[in-house]
């Protein structure tokens, strides 16, 4: 057998996921598993499936076990509700199409009161500044009436009304803001409030060992007070109904510190940042600063903010899904010109007019009718709900055990008391004190049941996740789903965009190619004719969604759109372009949106003498396939032979050799008899043959810094880096070899880097088997990347993938971890993401893996601990009770081990903040037992070493110690205190030995851990104020400092016997697994 000293979370060689060889998803994995807790990936989990590890779970506390758990009576409320909101939908949608068909043949169509339809005549109401009420406005947008929308002349006549100006949007300084919320209301809606610290104290309550010892310690209480007086007899009861009122209230301050944590979560998921047009500019605002009357600039995958009707749109989409329940797109117009808060844009673009927020929009009562939960379980709770089972079940039948047996001893006569004497004589003892004795053997078997049964181990999952979640925001991650957190600690690919992920996402135009020629400067105009500056200045202000904002004094031009676009735009400036009055100069007819799968996007727009030019824009060698010629400098038509066919394209492998992004500008002229009238426009095709190349121009975008480093430490990390760009496969390969994904140029040869659309044609088999070798894909589509991350998950991986547009969502959802942008991703790319890189950054998805693992490596280290303290105290007190009828730790004592281990326990290791040494290990694999056999190897070389000692203690520590009796304190009481103690040091000496479970120092770093110093230190006064101070309350008395100083040798000794322990090889087969295939076998 071979041998290995790893880490706690090593694994076998070759061993991606420590099982599925099948290759199968991991969604199967689950489902065809016989073990309930097996359930290795919970995101898209069914509800069957979650609901069937929670029935085979041994709880104690339902309502605290399953707290952070997905609450399944709450989701199918929401969905009770969604329902209701839909139909309610669906209602209004029925009447508006019957209303149409009505008006469509002529019928005569009666106006109901305005209150019930919300029709109204242009001054039929005032809000203070504004002559148009909140009531009509919001009823045109919630009852789709065009009739209504159009006796106030349209978006126009709305406008005016609210006093906003169409181009400009609203003045937006603070007292016009302060107006218009006062008028209609702020964009929030009303929250269930968050529960309160008594509700925690509830939930605290419910757990059933609790109440039973309240219930025996009031029974003791009652039974004290009689026989011995109020003044003596009641430290019994007293004292434990103290010590469960303790654990109840630490129990229940630790959960309402983790409920404040999830909320502040939650709001910054929430706050949604959109641009908005006020005063003629551009800005960024929180959702949640939208007021009615503002214009708001809509682009594909964008929230719809507020309720409100389009201003102008070209090809615009919306996805009304999650209003409707109906997955149809709904094309946008003058026809249907309502738009919906929460609905997504799926194509197109266009602007709207704010005319409903808030609680005043369908969207705004849905939400406030139905509570956020933050629920939704992980892989390792779930599994960790196992261990706690399995743990349970065992301390149960040893609870059982034990009653048994000092049941038995005591109404045998073998039970005695510290001073020698027998407890029951048959006949002679007094009902009342056999039934006290009866009550604190039971009372003793339930304490056996709180220690034994790990309430807190699946807990300490969202504690470790709770406060990793914290610190990742300040990493620039937020962590949307709970368990892409964990995950993200086994993740074995990361799957990452090019564009403002490795690179800085600023780009410049460094080259031009213009009329033939190359341009150097690229922005000097002097270099060519003033036509074709003229033609490209109109391409580049007509062809765009970014704007140009010139202040009064002219200076600081502000540009807003995306970077390519920014790029352009302050290029085109540097050519002479004045935007505003270039856009001025024609109109627009018909837009064909930038795609991500056609790579470039169109424009038809019509000059004053009514000459329509097309303009695109896009992948420079794509753009240029269409073209059959270019203007040359002196504004000649040149047509495109061969011969310059090939020096284009040299032009554009020389750009994308240097990292450029190149981009080509080309236009052509269109016959307007040849433009489809304004019914059929909205679906017109943009021609795109026939074109004339105005210009190839390199944007630069450099790599960030850092980036090379980062990637070097996921690969030293057992993570492979794959970059996936639409970028030409040339600009992807110069990308890759300066962040390090290439070694060299020479290394890039297929199918180490290959193009989307050659990766797209193979068979789903050939996918599978070139999968590991590809690094990087260029020219890629958003549909390539799904099949990359299905192709890798298919092969065993788990995988991270990064997305920051709409077609990206698909790739998102199906990926382990899906990770959206924050900066450059749209709304529907968030949503679907698991975590969203608030900076955009690939260094911070660097810092999620460490995270990840952290959790992982957390959990790990409070199970060691925690099983320590499990075995030796079951142990101890089980041969204590076989082999005398009593046992050394009562029930308050054991109950304050439990507070050390449990809730203190679980704050101080699973907050441990996470190393660098985390990142030299291999991905961790999903179904790697939870106990490694390193961790088997610390804690039971720890609880051995305890339960020997102690044992010692107990049956000879009288005659070792030389303990005599004396008046108030006999030897039994002293050796019994001598015990308690240094079990208790034990376990806080052990704390710092399960920090580091494969590390020789176990001290590195435990200064900068204030929280793990500071329950210590807590924890170590506590224990000498118990001993000192409270000695009636747990049956202890005040030792010397002799017996202060064993208790501290005997736990010290935890130290250099784990020096030693960690020199012993472990087997590489993991145990647990072997024990797992036994049990199956059984």
């Amino acid at each position: 057998m071979s041998f290995s000293k790893g880490s706690p979370g090593s694994q076998t060689p070759g061993d991606i996921e420590a099982g599925s060889p099948t290759g199968w998803s991991d969604d199967f994995d689950g489902d065809f598993s016989a073990d309930p807790f097996d359930l290795t990936r919970t995101k898209n989990a069914p509800v069957q499936r979650l609901r069937r590890w929670r029935q085979a779970a041994l709880v104690l506390n339902a309502s605290r076990r399953f707290r952070y758990t997905l609450d399944l009576k709450k989701e199918e409320e929401k969905e009770r509700v969604l329902r209701i909101i839909i139909v309610h939908t669906r209602a209004i949608q029925a009447a508006y199409r019957f209303k149409e068909a009505g008006q469509m043949n002529g019928l005569r169509t009666i106006k109901p009161h305005s209150s019930s339809t919300g029709e109204f005549s242009p001054h039929s109401s005032s809000t203070g500044e504004f002559s148009i009420g909140q009531e009509q406005l919001s009823s045109i947008s919630r009852n789709r009436d065009t009739t209504a929308l159009w006796e106030n002349e349209g978006v126009v006549g709305l406008s005016n009304l609210l006093k906003t100006n169409l181009e400009k949007g609203i003045r937006g300084d603070d007292d016009d803001l302060v107006i218009r919320r006062n008028a209609f209301g702020s964009n929030n809606y009303p929250r269930k409030t968050g529960r309160r610290f008594l509700m925690f104290m509830w939930d605290a309550c419910k757990d059933l060992t609790l109440i039973i010892l309240m219930v025996a310690a009031m029974a003791s209480l009652a039974l004290g007070i009689k026989s011995e007086g109020i003044q003596e007899g009641w430290y019994d009861g007293g004292s434990i109904a103290f010590a469960v009122i303790l654990v109840i209230l630490v129990t229940a301050i630790s959960d309402y510190k983790q409920s404040l944590q999830f909320q502040d979560l939650n709001e910054h998921k929430r706050n949604i940042r959109l641009e908005v047009t006020r005063d003629g500019r551009r800005v960024e605002i929180s959702i949640y600063d939208v007021v009615v009357g503002d214009v708001i600039p809509l682009n594909i995958g964008n929230q719809v903010p507020a309720d409100g009707v389009l201003i102008t749109g070209h090809s615009l989409a919306i996805d009304e899904s999650s209003m409707t329940g109906e997955s149809k797109i709904v094309e946008k117009n003058s026809n249907d010109p309502f738009l919906i808060s929460g609905c997504k844009v799926a194509d197109g673009n266009g602007t709207m007019l704010v005319t409903a927020v808030g609680i005043n929009t369908e969207w705004g009562l849905l939400m406030s009718s139905i509570s956020e939960d933050n629920g939704e379980e992980t892989p390792l709770q779930v599994r960790l709900n196992g261990l706690a089972t399995l743990i349970g079940i065992v301390g149960l039948s040893v609870a059982v055990i034990v009653l048994i047996v000092l049941l038995a001893r005591y109404f045998s006569g073998h039970t005695r008391n510290p001073d020698g004497s027998v407890q029951f004589i048959a006949g002679k003892t007094k009902v009342g004190d056999a039934f006290d004795g009866v009550i604190k053997i039971f009372t003793i078997a339930v304490t056996i049941v709180v220690v034994a049964v790990p309430e807190g181990l699946p807990l300490a999952v969202t504690l470790t996740l709770a406060y990793s979640m914290k610190k990742m925001m300040a990493d620039k991650a937020l962590v949307r789903r709970l368990s892409a957190c964990e995950t993200m600690g086994s993740a074995t690919t990361i799957c990452s965009d090019k564009t403002g992920t490795l690179t800085m996402n600023q780009m410049t135009v460094v080259e031009a190619c213009i009329g033939g020629k190359k341009i150097i400067p690229p922005d000097d105009s002097q270099q060519f004719s003033a036509m074709l500056r003229s033609l490209l200045i109109e391409g580049v202000a007509q062809n765009t969604n970014g704007s140009v904002y010139v202040p009064e004094g002219g200076n600081d031009v502000e540009i807003s759109g995306s970077p390519t676009e920014k790029a352009i735009l302050d290029w085109g400036i540097k050519l002479g372009m004045r935007f505003d009055a270039a856009r001025s100069e024609s109109s627009i007819i018909h837009v064909f949106p930038f795609n991500s799968e056609k790579k470039r996007g169109g424009v038809a727009i019509q000059m004053p003498d009514s000459e329509i030019h097309i303009h695109w824009k896009g992948a420079a060698e794509i753009v240029l396939a269409c073209c059959t010629g270019y203007i040359d400098v002196n504004d000649q038509l040149v047509e495109m032979d061969e011969e310059k066919m090939s020096q284009f394209k040299k032009a554009i492998e020389d750009m994308a050799a240097d990292s450029l992004r190149c981009v080509a500008i080309a236009y052509r002229s269109y016959e307007m008899e040849n433009v489809p009238t304004s019914e059929e426009l909205a679906h017109w095709s943009l021609p795109d043959n026939d074109l004339f190349l105005l210009a190839i121009i390199g944007l630069k975008d450099p790599c960030r810094p850092g980036v090379k480093d980062a990637v070097q430490l996921c690969q030293k990390a057992g993570v492979q880096v794959k970059m996936v760009t639409g970028d030409n496969v040339k600009t992807a390969k110069a990308i890759a070899v300066e962040c390090g994904i290439l070694g060299s140029i020479s290394e890039a040869t297929e199918p180490i880097i290959i193009e989307g659309k050659r990766f797209r044609a193979l068979t789903d088999e050939g996918r599978v088997e070139i999968v590991d070798s590809i690094l990087v894909m260029g020219r890629s589509s958003p549909n390539d990347k799904l099949l990359l991350v299905q192709a890798l998950r298919r092969k065993g991986h788990v995988v991270a993938v990064t997305g920051d547009g709409t077609n990206d969502a698909p790739a998102l959802h199906e990926a382990d971890i899906g990770l959206a942008m924050g900066i450059q991703g749209t709304e529907v790319a968030k949503e679907s993401s698991d975590i969203i890189i608030l900076d955009d950054n690939f260094a911070s998805v660097v810092k999620v893996v460490k995270w990840g693992r952290s959790v992982y490596a957390n959990i790990q280290k409070f199970i060691q601990f925690q099983l320590t303290v499990n075995i030796a105290a079951l142990a101890i007190n089980v041969v204590a009770a076989f082999s005398t009828g009593d046992i050394p730790l009562n029930t308050v004592q054991l109950l304050w081990v439990n507070l050390i281990m449990d809730t203190l326990g679980a704050l101080a290791l699973a907050t441990e903040p996470p190393t660098d040494s985390l990142m030299d290990q291999r991905p961790m694999g999903r179904r790697e037992p939870l106990v490694s056999n390193i961790m088997w190897r610390n804690l039971l070389i720890q609880a051995m070493y305890q339960v020997s000692v102690l044992l010692i203690l107990n049956f000879q520590g009288v005659k070792l110690l030389g303990l005599r009796n004396e008046p108030n304190r006999p030897a039994i009481k002293v050796k019994n205190s001598l015990i308690f103690n240094a079990f208790v040091f034990c376990q806080v000496f052990n704390e710092f030995n399960a920090r580091k479970p494969a590390k020789f120092n176990i001290f590195k770093g435990v200064t900068r851990n204030y929280l793990f110093m500071g329950i210590v230190g807590t924890t170590v006064v506590l224990q000498i104020v118990i001993i000192e101070f409270l000695g009636k309350f747990t049956k202890t008395v005040k030792l010397n400092w002799k017996l202060w100083l064993i208790s501290i040798i005997i736990a010290f000794i935890s130290w250099p016997l784990a020096v030693v322990g960690k020199l012993i090889p472990v087997p590489k087969v993991e145990l647990s697994n072997f024990f797992r295939r036994y049990i199956r076998r059984s």
